[in-house]
């Protein structure tokens, strides 16, 4: 098979492994004898989880609810109301629908039963600005936290204590069970980083956000200074920690992870005879530097056949930062491969692909891209200079010179990046 046909299709693998109607079926919970459900969620497979429930709940159980998703990540459904609206930076769509949310969950009883569907995207999707905060202030600071080159978990820091429902605080404002399905696109699974937590615990604290904008030099609005400076001082209550009692009636399933989606392409892989080496799915750090990282072990197996013999394929998951220097245009996944077609300079019988399972690569229309060994040497021929286009962050640009770009469209789930070297 040719190599970049299979690398994509190891790609549509990983995503196919954690495809919502797949997974959420098994894990739906009974309908309340006597109360009724409501279904909220928010995310980049907040339609397609809607859906799945939808398809498999009982037609004569009570159900309703409202999930807030990506623009342009809908999809039809009967019983659940969906709200497009913006991401990576929030927007006035995803603070009325979150405002709804709340709203409704508030409503519930000890009889009913709150439903959450979280997945990555989430923490976007669902803003509600806490008081005192308004949405140009938390549009300014997020504009600001996603180009500095902070961790996601330290982005969520952040705005878990900018909120009035993430942060664990959606749960503590509801008198019913709460049962969070969740897709994880964050390291470790952890759900208080997932969409910011709404439903599970938070151990951080407003001192810890201050943390972030200090450390990254991040220049917020002064309402949000200020708000973070009041909870630090304990003026404003901190969010629900972990060993709260109203947790004793939640629980956050972990339905989906990168893990999962990673041993599927691994098996793909296998039926096509080349053997795998998997480096877990919490790689994390600036792309291009993690890209030369990789290059080091790819080199050493195509040169000396050392520490694995080819045909084998490296595959990674996790979540990689890009600090903002230039002025092009691209995401985390085809900076890692611009950096590492440069490291690998043409290496022969390598090949690599990087994409986001979510199928959008930072904020582009690309899920990400294919590099090829010959890479370096067609976009030569096209006066594309790599060293420049990464300088100024424009993999994307590099990448769409070669006509190599991966452009699949929303794939309405979401377990982070999916990366795939292969040596034959």
């Amino acid at each position: 098979m040719d190599p970049k046909e299979l690398l994509i299709r190891s790609f549509h693998a990983a995503v196919a492994a954690a495809d919502p109607h797949q997974i959420l079926p098994r894990h739906l919970p009974a309908a309340p004898p006597r109360g009724r459900t409501l279904v909220i969620g928010a995310g980049k497979a907040g339609a397609s989880m809607a859906q799945a429930v939808e398809q498999h709940w009982p037609a004569a159980a009570a159900l309703e609810g409202v999930v807030i998703t990506r623009h342009g990540h809908g999809l039809p459904t009967e019983r659940i109301s969906v709200i497009e609206a913006g991401h990576p930076v929030p927007d006035e769509a995803g603070e009325a629908g979150a405002r709804d949310i709340l709203r409704r969950v508030k409503s519930l009883g000890p009889d009913d039963l709150l439903l959450a569907l979280v997945s990555g995207g989430g923490s976007a999707l669902l803003s509600l600005p806490t008081e005192g905060v308004g949405m140009s202030a938390l549009k300014a600071t997020t504009k600001e936290l996603l180009r500095c080159g902070a961790r996601i978990e330290e982005i969520n820091t952040v705005r878990k204590h900018l909120s009035a429902i993430q942060g664990g605080r959606l749960a503590a404002a509801c008198r019913a069970p709460v049962l969070a399905l969740i897709i994880s696109d964050v390291t470790g699974d952890d759900p208080t980083h997932i969409a910011s937590g709404p439903c599970a615990p938070d151990p951080t604290t407003y001192a810890d956000a201050l943390g972030v904008l200090e450390r990254y030099a991040v220049s917020a609005p002064a309402e949000v200074a200020r708000h973070l400076k009041r909870g630090s001082e304990g003026a404003i209550p901190e969010t629900p920690k972990p060993g709260d009692p109203l947790f004793s009636r939640v629980e956050n399933r972990v339905v989906a992870t990168a893990q999962l989606a990673l041993a599927a392409a691994e098996e793909l892989f296998h039926t096509r005879g080349i053997r795998t080496t998997n480096l877990g799915d919490r790689i994390i750090g600036e792309a291009s530097e993690v890209a030369k990282a990789q290059k080091a072990l790819a080199r050493r197996i195509a040169r000396g056949g050392e520490p694995l013999k080819p045909p084998i394929a490296i595959v990674s998951g996790g979540e990689c930062t890009v600090t903002v220097r230039g002025g092009g245009r691209g995401g985390r996944n085809t900076e890692f491969l611009l950096s590492l077609a440069i490291a690998l300079d043409g290496l022969p019988r390598v090949q690599a692909i990087a994409c986001d399972t979510d199928g959008i690569d930072g904020s582009e229309d690309n899920a990400g891209a294919v590099l090829l060994s010959d890479s370096l040497a067609r976009a030569t021929l096209r006066g594309v200079d790599a060293p420049r286009m990464l300088a100024d962050n424009d993999a994307y640009g590099f990448f769409s010179a070669l006509d190599d770009l991966i452009v699949t469209g929303p794939t309405r789930t979401n377990v982070n990046d999916y990366r795939a070297i292969l040596i034959v």
